[in-house]
């Protein structure tokens, strides 16, 4: 099956109506699911990574997701802070066993971004820019959690970049929109590094699945209709990784309760951008949401104003459960 639109929403709607109706159905360890076996899609605004709808605006856990790639780590402490979920995939409680950013910049003694940016850099028709997530190990033995995605593959075609991701498996409601905003902004920021333009971004799954207890939350998803079409700004030209480290350590700060001035972190507008929303995630956590409209006036992109607005006006989950329990 292969389905081709410009934006993440738009995918996303068809995939999960086409799941809906499947007659295939599988039971796996960790529910009953709807399947359909062999999926490409195909994103051609690569930029549009984000749902603009109320159920699927999860911005700042998947900022957090992909922070936590590019920091190297497998500490589930950093991606807990955002995803509570994953708790329930590690073995000893301190680090996620399947975690991609020990393997995308360590695997076998590996940097495989700089090795990635080499060959392309050396060879702009290359065939040989992939990138192995998923290893022979992890089949080994049985393991609670092991990585969804096998490889990506990167391609300078026409002078722009396109990126292929090879995924054993999917969660198309839950695990996709994740998937799809962190591995395109992977993919920009190696186009940055190469100083050429974002091309398409291609998805090759083998199961892609709908769990039966989110077939009513997938429903409600598509009732919020047709959604605006917007796209994130643009990542700055050169080499973004400075301007990367820059925005890792402010994290580490927001994450362990320090506080920083934003501004002077000497960040582009992108960057701030990014920095900010981790800011204002921190004041969300703390329930400190007063502080989050100040926050969002100092935003240079009006793109995220909605998901900002989201944070400022719920509850956090923890302070919820406090209050229950009182």
């Amino acid at each position: 099956m292969f389905i081709s639109e410009d934006t993440l929403d738009d995918v996303l709607r068809r995939i999960i109506r086409k799941l809906i109706r499947s007659k295939t159905r599988i039971k796996t360890s960790r529910g009953m699911t709807r399947e359909i076996f062999g999926v490409l899609l195909q994103i051609d605004n690569p930029r549009a990574r984000l749902s603009r709808t109320e159920s699927k605006s999860t911005l700042f856990s998947c900022l957090g997701e992909l922070l936590w790639y590019l920091a190297k780590t497998d500490k589930l402490s950093f991606i807990a802070y955002y995803a509570e979920k994953y708790r329930d995939e590690s073995e000893d409680k301190k680090t996620i066993r399947g975690a991609y950013g020990p393997r995308l910049f360590g695997m076998n003694g590996q940097n495989q971004i700089q090795n990635v940016l080499r060959v392309l850099g050396e060879n702009r028709r290359s065939r040989r820019a992939v990138i192995q997530i998923f290893d022979s190990s992890d089949i080994a033995r049985r393991h609670k959690e092991i990585p969804c995605t096998c490889t990506m593959q990167f391609a300078i075609r026409h002078k722009r970049l396109d990126m292929l991701t090879n995924m054993r498996s999917n969660d198309a409601f839950l695990g996709l929109p994740h998937d799809v905003f962190a591995f395109t902004m992977i993919q920009e920021i190696m186009a940055s590094a190469l100083n050429v333009r974002m091309g398409t971004y291609r998805h090759a799954v083998g199961s892609l699945h709908l769990y039966e207890k989110n077939i009513e939350s997938a429903r409600a998803y598509l009732r919020e209709g047709w959604q605006s079409r917007v796209s994130m700004p643009r990542m700055p030209k050169g080499d973004p990784f400075c301007a990367i480290d820059v925005l890792l350590n402010a994290e580490r700060d927001f994450r362990e309760g320090r506080t920083i001035n934003v501004k002077d972190l000497g960040l582009d507008p992108y960057w701030e951008d990014l920095a900010r929303i981790l800011q204002i995630y921190r004041h969300y956590r703390n329930n400190e949401r007063e502080n989050i409209a100040p926050l969002k006036s100092l935003m240079h992109s009006r793109v995220y104003d909605s998901y900002i607005e989201k944070k400022r006006r719920t509850v956090p989950k923890q302070v919820k459960q406090s209050s229950n329990t009182q």
